[in-house]
Parts: C-alpha cells; structure tokens; sequence
C-alpha cells in the first residue's frame, strides 16, 4: 500500500483552476520528485493537500490511509503535527530568528506529543544530520550559521518528530553544487533509516537524477510524464521534458563557440577584503586574501566557489558596492580609486547583476523608473526624454516589449525579473558586467535563456564579464575562464576546459564531481 496518494488533484485560487488532473504515489523509503519550470505548479501540488497555500485542494488525496481531501483545518494541523515533516526552499526565512536552534529543535520534537528531549539528545539529532560542535550550536541563531548549516538545521527540525513522510520544496536550489550533493545523500540516508517516503519538488536535474525513485514532470499545472527517474530522464517522450533536460548545463555537452577575447581592461593585484567580528568578539574576519585576476575586453571570466568561499565580496569589491582593505583594482593600466573618489565615467565602467532579481528591484516603481536609475545619477546630462528613450532600448536589448515600462516588479516571473535587472545594468553602457548568480535561482529554461541573452550582448557590445557562480556546468556555456576560490583565496586559475579536463586543486575537483 503506498504511503502517500493523489488522484485527479486539482488546485483553485480565486475561481482560477491552476493545477488539475495530477495523479502521483509515494511509497514508504521511496522518493517521488516533481519537476518542471517555474509556475508549472510543483509547489501548489506538493504544499496545498496540507493547507500552507491560500489555494484549495479537490480530488482524492489519502496519508497513510486519511482523506485530507475531507479533512478540516484542525484535522489538517493534526496530520502536519503528527505524521509529517517539511523542509523549505529559504532556510534563512522558515526559521525563526528570535528562537535559538536548540529551542526550534526543541519545539519540532515535542510538537507530535513527545516528552521534552535532553540538551543530549537535541545534540544528536544535529551530529545526526551532519553538523560539527552540535552543542554548541543549540545556542546559536539562524543567521549566525551558513546556508548549509542553515538547511541541516532544517532538516533535523523536519524529521525530530518522526514524521512518515517528508516534504521538501527545493530543499538544495539555494545552496553550492557540493552541498547540494551532501544535501541529498543525507535526506536518502534518513529515508533508508527511517522509512520515510518523500516527496521532492525540483527543477535541479542534478539532485533528482540518482536520488528519485519516481519522476513527476508538470507543466502549466499538468502532468505530462511520469514513469521510473532513470527511464524518463534517459529517454523522455515529451518535447517538454526533452527542452527540460536539453536546458540543463552538463559538463560533457560540447564546448560552445565563444568570440576570441581582447586586451586586457581590469586587473586585481593582492585585493584583500577585512570585516570586524559581529558582537562582542574582537578581531576581524578575512574574507579575501591575495586575490589576483585580470580580465580582457569581450571576456568572461567564471568566479567560482562554493558558499563562504568570498567570491561574492571579491565580485562587490571590483563592482566598488563593498569593501577593500587592501590591493589595487586597474582598469586599462590606470589606478581605479574608491567608490566616492570615482568620477561619473569611471562608476559607469561597471555594473552589477544580482542573484534575486526580484529582491534588487525596488518594489514600489515601475520598470521605466527603475531602468532609467542609473542614467539620472550616472548622465545627468540627459534630458527626461532621452533616458526614457535609452531605457525603451535597454528593455528591447534584453527581448522585452515596451508593455513592461509600466509594470511593477511583483508582476514579472523570475525570468523577466532578471531581464529587467540587465537592462538597468546596460542602460549607462558599462564595459563589464559584475554578475552575481545571475541564473543560480532561476529554472533550467530561463537559466538556458538568460546565459544565451548575456552572450548575445557579449557578442554585440563587447562587454566583459565576472559570472560569479557555483555552478560549472552553466559557468562553461559562458566563460572562456575559470578562477577557483576557497577561504577567501584564489586556489587555482585557467582555460575553463582545461581546468575541467585536468583540475589540480581539491576545491576544483570537488566542484566539478558535484557538477
């Protein structure tokens, strides 16, 4: 008998049908995983049959042989207490931050009915899931620990109670290729312990293939294949989960034709970057050290690491939106000074991309207002009339109509979103684009997509490129070079194929197995 069953489900909000006909099973130790694009209803399907959507649920959907489809608010809370656990896509935001860990923990043990656990046993459950000096992490708070920790944590809350099935919705899209790897290994050896089954929502290939029993692939709130993981994802029959598995970035696709670099225009020499230790402890905290890279015109250059490694604060240093503490940053021979010191033509040199396009995007203007920011500080020469001309071009660079001005940024999807955010990186005509995980949050097709977009306006303005990433695979469909970083340090340089053909560091071996 399977542990968990849906048959004909559908999902309403408003009167609006979103997702209808989804039929899946999760057997006891086994995994299901749904997949699909962004808005193809995973997480509707996987999280409504229990009441945490606005959405409403209709169909059969049995647990262990209990009708939620028929159950009531209180009978729902009385099923999610008791019989199961819930690991979600941002650690940083599910958890409370007021509660330390050990208290969170606490709370997750005790919520099915069991009696208050020892500080021992509390530390357990942590070593169990993989995190070092597990007593004295019961003290800590949420953002006091790293993603990976932060997901561990999660993890070890999720099951505390001996759940029968788990729930995780992109439990791993928001961390590093090797924790991603980890991550998963441990969920299948809880699985195996426990006899969990688990229901997986993804649109990571990676950590689907080789973990999932079964594989679930939606699309525009539909099923439109399913069958064994290995079988489907070897040979699909759907064009769709063909576009799916064609979009995500694989280290043994051919190499693609990359337009020859020119001179070099930014250099980094021994950049170091410093920061006082939070709270009461004195010292400081050396996020970067030494840290040398040159870059030439038409080039990218993949910045790769895996979390805490201090790519992202190497990459705010050059872009002049953080720190240094110590090095030179060159642009074509001559001394960049810092920010302030900069003149209008110098910030217009580099522009930032960021990882949550939708974060970095005010939520109160309309996208005209937001792309034509930067001319208002960068040109003030120009006149109203000539930004709003320069930012309709910008918007048209980046494959959007003009009916987006008007728009806000909780009405765009992901993609558009990042869309948005390069139009107003280009829009004062920069020469290098700082690119923070521009597509690390971003689904396979709009990922494929939006790397396409940035080497189409590589190729047509001949800007250069820092892509910071933890993902080589998506790295090489962009970069025709790679820098290693590791505790702060850059560990190890070179062509992007010659570094994945013959890497020499373990940061890059480790890196490349887990892509």
């Amino acid at each position: 008998m399977s542990l968990y069953e849906i048959h004909n489900l559908a999902v309403d909000i408003a009167g609006n049908r979103l997702v209808e006909e989804v039929d899946l099973t999760v057997e006891p130790g086994r995994c299901t995983a749904i997949i699909g694009a962004s808005g193809s209803g995973k997480s509707l399907t996987c999280l409504t049959p229990f009441g945490l959507t606005p959405a409403i649920a209709s169909g059969s959907i049995l647990l262990d042989g209990i009708a939620l489809d028929s159950a009531d608010a209180g009978h729902l809370r009385d099923v999610r207490r008791r019989d199961t656990g819930f690991i979600f896509q941002q650690p940083l935001t599910a958890l409370s931050p007021h509660l330390t860990v050990g208290a969170q923990l606490q709370e997750s043990a005790m919520q099915a009915g069991a009696a208050r656990p020892s500080r021992q046993n509390l530390a357990r459950k942590l070593e169990r899931v993989g995190l070092s000096r597990s007593d004295e992490r019961l003290d800590q708070f949420p953002h006091r620990l790293s993603g990976g920790e932060r997901q561990r944590v999660m993890i070890a809350a999720a099951i505390a109670h001996g759940p029968k099935l788990l729930i995780a919705d992109e439990p791993t899209s928001a961390l590093d290729a090797s924790l991603r790897a980890e991550i998963m290994d441990l969920l299948d050896e809880l699985r195996a312990e426990q006899g969990l089954g688990m229901l997986l929502v993804s649109h990571d290939l990676a950590s689907v293939e080789g973990h999932a029993d079964q594989l679930v692939v939606m699309e525009k709130g539909r099923v439109v294949e399913t069958g064994a993981t290995r079988a489907v994802l070897t040979n699909p029959v759907e064009d769709y989960t063909k576009r799916l598995i064609a979009a995500t970035p694989r280290l043994d696709e051919p190499f693609p034709k990359l337009s020859p670099p020119d001179d070099p225009v930014l250099e980094t020499v021994n950049i170091g970057v410093e920061f006082r230790r939070p709270g009461w402890r004195r010292g400081k905290i050396r996020a970067v050290a030494d840290a040398n890279i040159l870059l030439r015109q038409n080039e990218s250059l993949a910045l790769v690491g895996g979390s805490g490694s201090g790519k992202s604060t190497l990459g705010r240093a050059i872009a002049a939106i953080g720190p240094v503490t110590e090095g030179e940053i060159t642009w074509e021979g001559r001394l960049l000074p810092e920010r302030r010191k900069r003149d209008l033509k110098m910030r217009r040199l580099i522009q930032p991309v960021f990882q949550d396009p939708v974060a970095s995007l005010d939520p109160q203007w309309h996208v005209s207002d937001i792309i034509a920011e930067p001319l208002r500080n960068l040109r003030p020469d120009l006149t109203k009339a000539e930004r709003d001309d320069m930012a309709r071009k910008a918007l048209s660079d980046v494959d959007l109509s003009e009916e987006f001005l008007d728009r806000v940024p909780a009405s765009l999807s992901g993609g558009q979103a990042q869309r948005v955010a390069i139009a107003r990186a280009i829009v004062a005509t920069p020469q290098l684009l700082v690119l923070d995980e521009a597509t690390s949050a971003l689904d396979p097709l709009v990922g494929a997509e939006i790397l396409k977009l940035l080497s189409r306006l590589q190729g047509e303005n001949g800007l250069s490129m820092l892509f910071i990433t933890h993902d080589i695979a998506a790295a090489r469909r962009l970069c025709h070079r790679i820098a290693v970083m590791e505790e702060g340090r850059i560990v190890e340089t070179g062509d992007m194929q010659a570094v994945i053909d013959d890497p020499q560091h373990p940061a890059t071996q480790r890196l490349i197995a887990a892509s």
